[in-house]
């Protein structure tokens, strides 16, 4: 019975994993189904940290993108900012 249970808790944890490897628009489809007790089973910050870490590293260059500037005046892609002068990437989240 005990080898059942950890089976069925590696199970879950490995999925759980491989949900959190997905875009935030999957992973957010997928976890809307799963029931908040599930969460407290896990271990859901170290893994979550692991799953998103990336493989960047400090003085690498930033993968290209493309946003609006706030007031959405323009746009703008980071590939053609640094080559005119430095650029700082600040990342935060109030959530």
């Amino acid at each position: 019975m005990l080898g059942v249970c950890a089976l069925l808790y590696t199970a879950s944890a490995a999925t759980f994993y491989w949900a959190m490897r997905q875009p935030p628009e999957r992973f957010g489809a997928i976890m809307a189904h799963v029931p908040g007790m599930a969460m407290s089973l896990l271990p859901f910050e170290p893994m979550w940290m692991s799953a998103r870490a990336g493989s960047l590293q400090p003085g690498d260059i930033a993968p290209d993108f493309d946003l609006p500037t706030p007031d959405h005046s323009r746009h703008v892609r980071i590939s053609e900012e640094y080559r005119t002068q430095p650029v700082v990437l600040i990342f935060g989240s109030y959530t």
